[in-house]
């Protein structure tokens, strides 16, 4: 963690491709509201060279870096210390230096948890939870979702063997909490009944990136049900539009990528920031260029 200074410290987030990405903008509105002294920039890393990337960074001065895509396994695998959420997840997106070693967070699942219970007053505890998807943004939100003690959290994954590998290394932690885990292939959701519906429902595969709906009847998309898709756009997802005709509440997942830079720049800085007036800094740069594209 570093401590304010006067002359700005550097921080980037690495990526490829990476040049989409809003983590400056976002990072850039915490620096003004705290008064912490934060360059925060793009980095390109090379599919083959992103620990070279990291060390040359680091070596160069850098204090602290945000990963993205592909790279947040590589990260884990090169960070000497591990937060449990990191270990946990299996992957890391939020790296610094401190005491000469690199430590590696995963603040994707918090941000989850923070968007949802904060920004959106949908508290977990006791709540049904369904997530879709086994791969590594659910890894991510596991342990966070089930430290918000819900009553349950059932996973539907295209590859049953892959949900049930996930639900087994959460075995433990569902235990400790008191979270039942339960799940398998996404043609079991089909026999659910209506008794057995979840009261938020989170996509956290990779459907909306292909322009697919997931399987989920409709039925489990209810009024009285959160849809919340991980994915973020100018505008709502396939996942998040079926779930609104459906008349589930919606909600994409920009709220998460804030609230996980604020953990990060937290980690870093030690200073919290707020995160609704960037959050919605965002949406209207989003709803702007949803009608400029029209």
């Amino acid at each position: 963690m570093k401590e304010t200074q006067n002359q700005a410290d550097r921080y980037v987030v690495i990526g490829n491709p990476v040049a989409h990405s809003r983590s400056p903008a976002i990072h850039a509105a915490f620096a003004r509201q705290t008064g912490e002294a934060v360059q925060y920039d793009r980095l390109l890393a090379p599919l083959d060279g992103f620990a070279d990337t990291v060390r040359q960074f680091f070596a160069e001065g850098g204090y602290g870096c945000n990963v993205t895509t592909p790279f947040k396994l590589e990260a884990y695998d090169m960070s000497d210390r591990l937060t449990d959420r990191a270990e946990a997840a299996g992957a890391v997106n939020t790296m610094w230096i401190e005491d000469g070693l690199i430590h590696g967070d995963n603040t994707d699942g918090i941000g989850l948890v923070r968007d949802i219970q904060d920004n959106l007053d949908t508290l977990l505890e006791g709540r049904r939870i369904l997530l879709l998807g086994a791969g590594g943004a659910a890894m991510g939100a596991m342990l966070p979702l089930i430290e918000c003690r819900p009553d349950r959290i059932v996973v539907a994954n295209r590859t049953a063997a892959r949900a049930s590998d996930m639900l087994e290394a959460f075995a433990e932690a569902g235990n400790q909490y008191n979270v039942e885990l339960w799940g398998g292939g996404l043609d079991a959701l089909e026999g659910l009944s209506e008794d057995e519906a979840c009261d938020v429902v989170i996509n956290a595969s990779a459907s909306s990136l292909q322009g697919e709906v997931p399987p989920v009847p409709g039925f489990l998309l209810g009024p009285d049900v959160l849809a919340y898709d991980m994915m973020y756009g100018a505008v709502p997802t396939v996942f998040l539009a079926y779930a609104a005709q459906c008349g589930a509440r919606t909600s994409d997942g920009l709220g998460m990528l804030v609230e996980q830079a604020a953990e990060a720049f937290y980690n870093w800085r030690g200073v919290r920031p707020k995160t609704a007036p960037v959050l919605a800094e965002l949406r209207a740069a989003l709803e702007a260029e949803a009608r400029a594209g029209n």
